[in-house]
């Protein structure tokens, strides 16, 4: 299968990397140090479940110099969506599908704004995963999924079975929506805290007042997620909090792993986009308000 990776880090390029050992056509779309290494040196992953070396990489710094794709694995930051789906209008014709694996729920209306008619499907992607250094990225979990609907057309479906095939488990969702707002449910909050506090999973649920607060943050999600119709229900909160108990102890969000590497953080599209979401439907956040207030200030990078 011909796959474009639209944004190479720790979710593109674990999955491509996936993908492209298991036979597929993948391009890689990167930029910087990471772009040059692929290039140079291929692609490592660097696993609990199984390393991989893709060498050569087919990695590009334009999306047009890849051809038209029949799938484009959507999974850049939230901030450059806009920007890396205008760079899709040469490849992307009809026969091409896009799915988002983003961090995040806004993406595939962002995409359908700057691509009208465009082929665009939510997927949800659960891994931790990020760029260790240029050309690697560590994966340091037994666990990596991709998810997507089931009702999205013959070439997801035929994308579903490149990524069985190639060992990753994937699976079709009936209401793909839901999986989307499950996900960030946890997400928004644990990107929030994770990064306002500087710890780990670990040390978060082992102070009750810590622990708390991140229960606050999963509840006001869920109330948006409700007021939106996306099929969540209150009952999904206890959901949520048990898979928050059951991660490692030293696991960490890549928000965190940006703030401390000084890099523009996802904040406006994780607690803001609660928010935003929030006041449009008279929902109130005020905790997801605190983390975007206090998170302000790093927002843009910092040296």
């Amino acid at each position: 299968m011909k796959i474009l990776v639209m944004g190479s880090g720790g979710v593109g390029g674990y999955f491509g990397g996936r993908l492209a050992a298991g036979g597929n056509d993948v391009t890689f779309v990167a930029r910087g140090t990471h772009l040059a290494a692929m290039q140079k040196d291929g692609l490592l992953l660097d696993s609990q479940i199984g390393n991989a070396t893709i060498k050569p990489a087919k990695a590009v710094l334009d999306p047009a110099e890849a051809g038209v794709p029949e799938v484009v694995m959507f999974a850049t930051k939230m901030g450059d969506t806009e920007s890396a789906a205008r760079q899709l209008a040469p490849v992307v014709k009809e026969g091409t599908s896009i799915i988002t694996f983003q961090n995040g729920v806004e993406g595939p209306d962002i995409i359908r704004r700057v691509l009208p008619g465009a082929d665009v499907h939510a997927g949800v992607a659960r891994i931790a995963s990020h760029i260790s250094r240029p050309g690697i990225i560590e994966h340091r979990s037994p666990f990596a999924r991709l998810e997507m609907g089931a009702k999205a057309g013959s070439r997801i479906v035929a994308f579903h079975a490149a990524c069985k095939a190639a060992g990753i488990d994937a699976i079709q969702a009936e209401n793909i929506d839901r999986n989307v707002w499950l996900k960030f449910a946890l997400l928004a909050p644990f990107s929030g805290i994770t990064t306002l506090t500087g710890h780990t999973t670990g040390p978060l649920r082992e102070n009750p007042r810590t622990l708390a607060l991140f229960e606050a943050a999963v509840r006001e999600v869920i109330e948006v997620s409700k007021a939106a119709g996306t099929g969540l229900t209150d009952a999904d909160v206890a959901g949520v909090m048990k898979v928050f108990q059951s991660n490692p102890p030293a696991m960490t969000s890549s928000m965190a792993h940006d703030h401390r590497a000084g890099k523009p953080l996802e904040l406006e599209w994780l607690s803001g986009a609660v928010m935003r979401i929030g006041e449009r439907h008279n929902v109130s956040t005020p905790t997801h308000r605190f983390i975007w207030q206090a998170l302000a200030i790093d927002a843009g990078g910092k040296r």
